[in-house]
């Protein structure tokens, strides 16, 4: 029984585990752009409207570049005395380009961010046998991140 009862022979024990990491990166050109589309839209009550050649009609427009223009229209109340109602509203979209936009150049986009190339520069990192790590900056548009790690586990 006294045997037994005897403590596991790795009880109060210790792992200890060390690691160490350098990550250098430096940016690459690049352009994100959004394209805004041409929106359109009308609406009433109690009129009569026209693109001017044919009464209850609304133009569809013509689409150039990727830009669409609405033709114009013309409302008239339809019953004289009555209440009436008409709005339209145009929102001009962008153009769709014929090449695509060089880097630090602004195309023809509503939203768009140039991003020039990272330079290394004395971009550096290094990690000594003692676990030390060593950074040293580099230029624009570049990052550097050095990291140590100690886990101690204790084993009951």
């Amino acid at each position: 029984m006294i045997l037994m009862a005897a403590p596991a022979a790795n009880a109060g024990g210790l792992v200890h585990k060390m690691s160490s990491s350098v990550q250098l990166t430096v940016e690459s050109a690049r352009t994100t752009a959004t394209r805004l589309g041409s929106q359109y839209s009308i609406s009433g009550s109690n009129v009569n409207t026209t693109d001017g050649t044919t009464a209850g009609t609304i133009s569809a427009g013509t689409i150039t570049s990727g830009v669409m223009a609405p033709g114009t229209i013309s409302a008239t109340q339809k019953t004289a005395g009555e209440a009436f109602s008409f709005s339209s509203s145009y929102i001009q979209g962008d153009a769709v380009p014929t090449s695509a936009a060089a880097v630090g150049a602004v195309g023809n986009f509503s939203s768009q961010t140039s991003y020039a190339a990272g330079t290394a520069g004395d971009l550096a990192g290094t990690i000594a046998t003692d676990g030390g790590i060593a950074i040293t900056a580099g230029g624009a548009g570049s990052t550097a991140v050095g990291q140590f790690v100690s886990e101690i586990t204790v084993i009951d």
